[in-house]
């Protein structure tokens, strides 16, 4: 192999590398959580509020549960982690521009619209909250497209004792 075509296969791979590092390539992120891009056809909203953890509401669509994770209660019986992780949602969603797509089945029984959401940055939410230990998994079918993803996330969490895991929640087991 030539000098040139040497110098030219190092470039491209540190480009790849590069690539895989910032999240652009491969479907994750800087920080490392490998969950589900942006999908085509995503819609777009301003998160007005946060309910908790796993609770929003969308400008112009009302109450949105996210699909696939449970976090710990805040409102009535308030849960061992709860008050974290909707902190966390709060800090991360209030205010924000997001992309959001709809599960097959569209709302729950309490009417709330049923959303796998993406931050600017198209980051999953969903899995960030699985990933950092924020919620555990909750697959109720049909909306299962990223119950894998989710699942797995969640496991890497519990092994590293992130979040709630960590936290001594006597339910995180």
């Amino acid at each position: 192999m030539s000098r040139r075509n040497r110098t030219m296969l190092v470039l491209i791979v540190a480009v790849i590398a590069a690539g895989y590092a910032s999240g652009r390539v491969g479907g994750g992120d800087a920080e490392g959580v490998d969950g589900p891009g942006v999908p085509d056809g995503a819609h777009s909203a301003v998160v007005e509020r946060v309910v908790d953890g796993d609770t929003v509401v969308l400008a112009g669509r009302g109450k949105a549960r996210l699909i696939g994770v449970d976090t710990p209660e805040v409102f009535g019986s308030r849960e061992c982690f709860g008050p974290q992780a909707s902190d966390y949602a709060k800090h991360t969603l209030t205010g924000q521009p997001v992309k959001y797509t709809v599960g097959r089945e569209p709302r729950d029984r309490y009417g709330r619209l049923l959303v796998y959401v993406w931050l600017p940055d198209g980051r999953s939410f969903n899995a960030l909250l699985a990933a950092r230990g924020y919620a555990r998994t909750l697959t109720i079918e049909p909306n299962d497209r990223y119950a894998p993803t989710f699942a797995r996330l969640a496991r890497d969490a519990r092994a590293a004792d992130a979040g709630l895991w960590g936290a001594g929640c006597p339910a995180a087991g």
